[in-house]
């Protein structure tokens, strides 16, 4: 009998009856190896797991779950390939640009494994959704880069009683765990008890702002996908109250053990994870409401001669790539610090610019608590500029 306090947990789910001749010459790798055998496989057969995101992380994670066998496949992904993704995003390629990421994901599936059943959820995972979207599955491999959508699956499955496997990169560096919080073997927990609060806006830049090592992805994916495999089949310690965090450039593993925090409240219903985590904080939208400028807006400035500042808050690197002409750089917290106030204009407008207008909407909230009252920003940043004005200048 299993010891309902050692770290290993009995299987996930229950075999399926049956491995065809040609699943059993598939899968011949996995069935010599006496942990797994025709029991395991089996299990992996009878599996159904939903993989959020076909991106950095979930690219790898689909790749190789189908590989083993796990017979069904969820993918939640709105968004479409885009060109910047190739450098990581695997499971597409350069035919794909301009594809769902869903679909593009399921006709790489079918190339590596026919014998998974692919379900595909096309629309953005929300509160509304995420219960009946999640209902079905043994198991959720959370791969996202954004904490409100790693809050509401979190929630979500604590509410379900769905175990999960948490993945999370930036540059040179990769988090895994294990999250359930009623765990059988009595040490559950949830992502919560890691993180209680989410940290402030703009403290902690997303991959498309910060940038990820491309094959981080793939030994971060890797992990999540070994330890699903052991959830799945029942062997093995699960990471279940461990964080293994992962430093590609010391070449380093280490290992932080969770507890679980009593405060942590408990979680009976879904909220408003923008909201919770507030993505952008509310001075940045109190300061950035009625003070928001359109790419076509900016364009009739320079059009007309006008006598303004315009002042990039990105980073060196970032400017280096792409830059709107005549905008002068002066990163973002050069700004809040209060450093760089003193090289700013007095005697005309200041226009504010950034990626995508989050952290520029944060620089114009602190010019106006030091006076600059008429400065603003530009909304959707370059990324806008590019689109709508300059289709010439190379977007990230």
């Amino acid at each position: 009998m299993e010891d309902p306090m050692s770290g290993t947990l009995p299987p996930l789910v229950e075999p399926a009856a049956e491995l065809t001749k040609e699943e059993v010459a598939r899968y011949s790798r996995h069935l010599i190896i006496p942990d797994v055998g025709m029991d395991g496989q089996k299990r992996l057969k009878n599996a159904k797991v939903l993989v959020i995101g076909a991106g950095g992380l979930g690219s790898p994670a689909l790749l190789y779950l189908a590989a083993a066998g796990v017979g069904t496949l969820g993918v939640i992904d709105f968004d479409v390939v885009d060109e910047s993704n190739l450098q990581r995003q695997v499971i597409h390629g350069q035919s794909d640009v301009g594809k769902p990421k869903a679909v593009s994901a399921k006709e790489s599936i079918a190339e590596i494994n026919p014998f998974v059943d692919v379900i595909l959820h096309t629309e953005q995972l929300t509160t509304e959704n995420a219960l009946d979207i999640f209902r079905p599955y043994d198991l959720i491999l959370d791969g996202t880069d954004n904490f409100a959508t790693r809050y509401l699956v979190n929630d979500a499955a604590v509410i379900l009683d769905k175990p999960y496997v948490w993945g999370s990169i930036f540059r040179f560096e990769g988090q895994v765990s294990v999250f359930w919080e009623n765990a059988p073997n009595g040490k559950g927990l949830n992502y919560r008890d890691l993180y209680p609060e989410a940290p402030p806006p703009g403290m902690v830049p997303s991959c498309a702002e910060g940038g990820v090592l491309g094959v981080l992805c793939a030994s971060i994916g890797s992990i999540m996908v070994t330890e699903a495999i052991k959830l799945i089949t029942g062997i093995g310690e699960p990471l279940l109250g461990r964080l293994i965090s992962y430093d590609a450039l010391e070449m380093r593993y280490r290992e932080v053990k969770i507890r679980k925090d009593p405060e942590t409240p408990k979680i009976t219903e879904l909220i408003d994870y923008e909201a919770f985590c507030g993505v952008v904080s509310d001075e940045a939208q109190n300061a950035a409401s009625n003070h928001t400028i359109t790419p076509a807006e900016l364009k009739a400035k320079f059009d007309a001669g006008e006598e303004f500042e315009l002042i990039d808050v990105r980073e060196p690197h970032e400017y280096e790539i792409v830059n709107i002409k005549g905008a002068k750089l002066i990163p973002k917290d050069r700004i809040l610090s209060g450093e760089a106030l003193a090289e700013l204009p007095q005697d005309k407008p200041i226009v504010l610019h950034c990626k995508s207008g989050a952290r520029s909407a944060e620089a114009l909230a602190a010019l106006h608590r030091a006076g600059f009252k008429d400065a603003t920003h530009l909304g959707g940043g370059v990324l806008a500029w590019a689109k709508q004005i300059d289709p010439s200048l190379p977007t990230y």
